[in-house]
């Protein structure tokens, strides 16, 4: 392999680990805010959080702060298996855990956010596609590691 194919091959690679560095310590940011903000929901005893009627939108917001969180974490340990491994696997393994990390923490947010009774709002549909993204991902990232060449 000549000296230019393997240095775009490292900078893709830095610049993949770069994107995800970004991506995990930014969502870290975001989901950790919220759940500062359901802490202070709670200690403030606002019903709009904790009344019995709004168990459903305590539940949707608990399981978006705890998702987005997860997720942001698993961005990270993409970053240093992105800074390990070279893999044309690795990019659309990138764009599904970012994807992963988007649509299922709105999801419970926005399902949350408007009630239907006691069942969540329609955002909710936003989860299950967020749980396949992250999947794929995930196993494309296994897919990598465990064909990798050194």
């Amino acid at each position: 392999m000549g000296k230019k194919q393997q240095q775009t091959k490292d900078d893709s690679s830095t610049n993949l680990e770069r994107r995800h560095l970004v991506i995990g310590w930014a969502g870290l940011s975001v989901f950790l805010s919220l759940g500062i903000i359901l802490e202070i929901l709670h200690g403030l005893k606002l019903d709009l959080y904790l009344d019995v009627r709004n168990s459903t939108r305590r539940l949707m917001w608990t399981l978006a702060h705890a998702h987005g969180t997860l997720f942001s974490l698993v961005h990270l340990a993409f970053a240093l298996t992105a800074s390990r491994l070279v893999s044309s696997r690795l990019q659309a393994a990138s764009h599904c855990l970012t994807w992963a990390l988007i649509l299922m923490p709105l999801g419970f947010l926005f399902g949350g956010l408007w009630l239907y009774g006691s069942d969540p709002g329609l955002g909710i549909l936003l989860v299950p596609l967020g749980a396949i993204s992250m999947l794929l991902g995930v196993l494309l990232t296994l897919r990598s590691v465990l064909f990798h060449r050194s």
